[in-house]
């Protein structure tokens, strides 16, 4: 199962549970989920085989992050989007000994296989994994990929195709919690992760 399928199915457990056990109030503010109090279980699969893989975001609001993690502390994966429109990309960091994992799921409208473009509508969610906190635009009109580029890796031909995909950009509102009582601004986004597409059988 791919990452993005473990995602679809991991935000759909939080979505049930983060309402209720965890506290908004596990993890202070200042707290970074990337760091600090616990060390890493284990490493990563890593993103692309290349080894050019990473993540970096800019994060303000309740949670105060510079976010720069790379290939070997990374888990990516990305495909279609499941309505057809558009791609959908994960990063996931490192699992840390406590259970906490910090994931980012891009939603980019407008994009198919093997394109390139500009300001395109992206939805986003955060999600701070072990604490049931997710953050969610709950649509595309919050955030922008300025630019984005795909470069095909491995075979040219087959019923699957996987390329490299970069792409950098912004959001221009808050992010809120599911819970509404916290927000978070993502003021700049880039990164180089992988897509995979697959024919319908």
């Amino acid at each position: 199962m791919g990452l993005v399928k473990k995602c679809a199915l991991g935000v759909a457990a939080l979505l049930a549970g983060a309402l209720g056990g965890t506290s908004g109030e596990s993890m202070a503010a200042d707290t970074n989920p990337l760091g600090g109090l616990a060390t890493p279980l284990r490493s990563s699969h890593g993103c692309l085989a290349s080894g050019g893989g990473y993540l970096r975001a800019k994060i303000r609001g309740a949670l105060q992050l510079d976010v720069d993690l790379h290939d070997a502390e990374l888990d990516c994966d990305g495909g279609a989007r499941p309505d057809g429109h558009g791609i959908r990309v994960s990063f996931a960091g490192p699992l840390r000994s406590d259970g906490r994992r910090l994931r980012m799921v891009f939603g980019i409208a407008r994009m198919g296989e093997g394109g390139a473009g500009r300001a395109l509508p992206t939805n986003l969610t955060v999600i701070f994994e072990g604490e049931g906190r997710i953050f969610a635009t709950r649509g595309d009109d919050k955030c922008t990929t300025d630019e984005l580029h795909e470069e095909r890796t491995g075979a040219l031909a087959g019923p699957k195709r996987s390329y490299r995909v970069s792409a950098r950009g912004f959001c221009i509102a808050p992010v809120n919690s599911l819970s509404n009582t916290e927000k978070i601004l993502v003021n700049s986004f880039d990164f180089a992760g992988s897509v995979t597409f697959e024919d319908a059988h």
